[in-house]
């Protein structure tokens, strides 16, 4: 079940709000929790016994952790606790990829237990890791009601493609939340936004994307090439932010402020603003549990720290190599960053081609989260730049095959989208004058009945960070 489907959004939501509301107060986080296993159970039922797993290693964890007495008795508990959220992780995700890599290291015949990847398990984990290091750290007390332990790390809006959410930010909201009526509607507001973002837009270029890059090994040509980075470069970015703001519209509608995930990443006009920008929630976790541990910039290797954070970045999102050298690309890219943005000649460069670099890069960086492996990926790049020839004997498709008029319209509608100014503009005028407000609660009626009638009418509704 996703958010953009009609199971979710006529059956699953009303249901599941119309039982919150009317269960007493004592039992509203036990019919959330109950809606939350529900939810996980639908996309993979045999899975539902892993959550639970999690759930239970973190509450007892916590639980040990606190009640340690003895400092190094409480840091033995905290690692054994750590180590096998970790192993849980490394077990379901990467099993496979290490297997893979012996075998081709030993020229070894080791069977592939083709573990199938549970979803959202890095984002589960990631939380649950969160909550154990609050508690060890001193940020924030154990959790001693199983249920909020619960609801924290299988909360349905974020638990299979975040925002991360961590422990100390919504504990309070775990046992005393309330909704308004402009919350409530600010979260209605907010998640047909998100589903907007996602089914008209990033739907509509995934399309294009996927035929481009499916077509890549047969015969594309430089622009062709340019238009499919392009429309996946978009496509990613409106499927994340637009399920990252359903999931922080529905947190709104049970009461919970989730942390904001995204802010207009492709204007950055550097790789460090890039990542203060984008899959925010992830960034930070990556700096609080990691970063700083390893001594930040204030002590040890600065350089050092950055590879090890985006290695494992990179890891985290996926068991491949692309991944691995994607996240490895950036590491390498901010600590050459750091030294040379404090050159005057770097001073010195126009804005405009300090965002033209950036977002090249990053558009590059995107080709090998997309092709299915690191010789793909290089081929792909290399007629990006002009340099790769096309097969022998190879159909060759021009952009202008891809580019329609729909194509066309779904650009001119995205690329305006990535601009904070006209959120800025029209939320002043927005709160200046009502019928503004009354427009707004018109175009966002009409905006949920055509994505309704599009997934209706569409059986393509992939979402990329569900394999994360």
């Amino acid at each position: 079940m996703v958010f953009s489907s009609l199971v979710f959004l006529c059956f699953f939501l009303p249901a599941c709000l119309l039982f919150y509301y009317i269960s007493p107060a004592k039992l509203k986080n036990t019919m959330l929790l109950l809606f939350s296993l529900l939810f996980y159970w639908w996309n993979k039922p045999e899975y539902v016994f892993l959550i639970l797993f999690s759930i239970a290693l973190n509450y007892i964890g916590g639980i040990w952790i606190s009640s340690c007495r003895r400092n190094l008795v409480k840091k033995a508990a905290f690692i054994i606790v750590l180590c096998m959220n970790i192993l849980l992780l490394v077990i379901f995700k990467y099993t496979d990829f290490i297997i893979t890599n012996i075998n081709l290291i030993t020229h070894g015949d080791i069977p592939l237990p083709n573990i199938i990847l549970p979803i959202g398990i890095s984002f589960f984990t990631f939380q649950g890791i969160s909550y154990i290091c609050d508690v060890y750290t001193g940020k924030c007390s154990c959790c001693k009601n199983p249920v909020d332990t619960a609801l924290y790390i299988s909360l349905f809006p974020q638990l299979v493609a975040g925002p991360i959410v961590k422990y100390n930010e919504i504990s309070h909201e775990l046992t005393e939340r309330h909704v308004s009526i402009h919350s409530f509607s600010d979260g209605i507001m907010r998640f047909i936004a998100g589903l907007s973002k996602k089914v008209l837009i990033a739907n509509v270029l995934g399309e294009t994307a996927d035929g481009i890059f499916n077509m890549s090994d047969r015969g594309i040509d430089c622009p062709s090439a340019w238009l499919g980075i392009i429309c996946y470069t978009l496509q990613i970015y409106f499927d994340f932010s637009g399920y990252s703001d359903m999931a922080i519209g529905l947190g709104r509608l049970f009461g919970f402020t989730f942390p904001e995930n995204f802010n207009y990443p492709y204007i950055s006009k550097s790789i460090t603003e890039f990542w203060r920008r984008w899959h925010i929630s992830l960034s930070t976790w990556f700096r609080d549990y990691i970063y700083i541990p390893l001594g930040g910039s204030r002590r040890g290797n600065q350089s050092l720290h950055l590879l090890i954070v985006f290695f494992i970045t990179g890891l985290w999102h996926g068991a491949s190599w692309n991944f691995i050298l994607w996240g490895g690309m950036y590491g390498v890219l901010l600590v050459i960053e750091k030294p040379f943005s404090r050159l005057n000649i770097y001073k010195k460069i126009p804005s405009f081609f300090k965002w033209l670099i950036t977002i090249i890069i990053v558009m590059t960086g995107w080709v090998l989260f997309r092709a299915p492996d690191l010789d793909s990926a290089l081929k792909y790049i290399l007629m990006m730049y002009g340099i790769g020839s096309l097969p022998p004997g190879a159909a060759h498709f021009s952009y202008i095959y891809y580019l329609d008029k729909r194509l066309i319209f779904t650009l001119i509608a995205a690329l305006p989208a990535c601009i904070p100014v006209f959120r800025e503009k029209f939320n002043y005028l927005k709160d200046k004058y009502i019928f503004i407000r009354t427009l707004q609660i018109i175009f966002a009626f009409l905006l949920l009945i055509t994505c309704i009638i599009y997934i209706a009418n569409s059986v393509y509704n992939p979402f990329i960070y569900f394999q994360f």
